[in-house]
Order: C-alpha cells, then structure tokens, then sequence
C-alpha cells in the first residue's frame, strides 16, 4: 500500500502563488513517477505535471509550462508543485498520484482545493 497526502491548497487572487506538497509513505520503492492531476467543477481529472524520483525527470501539460514547476525530496518522499502567475482556470481540485511507470497510475491522495479569483 501506499499513502498520499497532499496539503498547500486554498485561496489566492489571480497573478499569485502557492505551493502544494505530496508526502508519500508506505511501500514507495516500485513507484517510479510521481504526477499531479487536477480537477475542476463540471470537468475531467486532468494531468498537469509528472516527475520520476530518480532522475528528476519533467513533463507538463502545455497550459501550466512556464508557470508551473514540479520537483521532489527523496529524502522527505515528498513531491511539490509550485504554481506562479495562478490564473480562474487553475482553480480546481489538484491530487497527487503514483504511478511504477509513466501513465500508469494507481495510488491517489485525497486531492486539496485550490481556488485562484479573479
């Protein structure tokens, strides 16, 4: 099994910051990648950003690169997503998940609200 809880979450005007963290726990040795997906009213769970614990490797979906930057702490088993220039449409319910290889997930974390006003 493996836990996922995310924090950093809430409120913020358009133009401003947050930074949401992922702290993994139990059996992490096989989850390679590391992904955070968000959800907005009314609309798919959507892939915004991955990154693999070993290497450090990146990828973003196109509306958040340059915005958004994603990273970890091995020694912390925690995985960031720091989100600048926030936009509305960020707004939404963004969720940490693991996955043993790229797109395949499996274990998710009970997601933090982030809600950017304009």
């Amino acid at each position: 099994q493996v836990q996922l809880v995310e924090s950093g979450g809430g409120l913020v005007q358009a133009g401003g910051s947050l930074r949401l963290s992922c702290v993994v726990s139990g059996r992490t040795f096989s989850r390679n990648v590391m992904n955070w997906f968000r959800q907005a009213p009314g609309k798919e769970r959507e892939f915004v950003a991955g990154i693999t614990w070993r290497s450090g490797n990146t990828i973003y979906v196109d509306s958040v690169k340059d915005r958004f930057t994603i990273s970890r702490d091995n020694a912390k088993n925690t995985v960031y997503l720091q989100m600048n220039s926030l936009k509305p449409e960020d707004t939404g319910v963004y969720y940490c998940a693991s996955a043993i290889k790229w797109g395949d997930y499996d274990y998710w974390g009970q997601g933090t609200q982030v809600t950017v006003s304009s």
